[in-house]
C-alpha cells in the first residue's frame, strides 16, 4: 500500500467489459512523511470516488482486486482510500483541508 495523489484521468471507450463503469486515475505516488513526489505516476481503478489533486492510498498486485468494485477485475492498482489527515509521532503532517 502506498500514498498517492490523483493527477489525471483516463478514458478508454475500448476496454474489457469487466472494465466497463469503472474510472480510472492517473496517481502519482508521493512520499507519507514529506507529501512530495517519489516515483513513477501509474493508473489505477478509483474503488472510493476520488478527486483531483486529493491524496489517496492505493494498493497494488493481487490486493488490488480485493475491494467489492474491483473483485475478480484485471487491475494491478486500486485507489481504496482517501486520506483526511495524517499524524507521525504526535505531530500532523498532512491535513485534506489545509492545503
Amino acid at each position: 500500500m502506498y500514498a498517492a495523489r490523483i493527477i489525471g484521468t483516463v478514458v478508454s471507450t475500448q476496454k474489457d467489459p469487466s472494465m466497463n463503469s469503472l474510472k480510472m486515475q492517473v496517481v502519482q505516488p508521493v512520499n507519507i512523511v514529506t507529501f512530495k513526489d517519489e516515483g513513477k505516476p501509474a493508473v489505477a481503478i478509483d474503488a472510493v470516488g476520488a478527486g483531483d489533486s486529493e491524496i489517496v492510498l492505493v494498493v497494488a498486485g493481487s490486493s488490488a482486486r480485493l475491494t467489492e468494485l474491483t473483485q475478480n477485475k484485471p487491475t494491478d492498482a486500486t485507489i481504496m482510500a482517501i486520506i483526511d489527515y495524517v499524524d507521525i509521532e504526535g505531530k500532523n503532517v498532512f491535513s485534506k483541508n489545509q492545503k
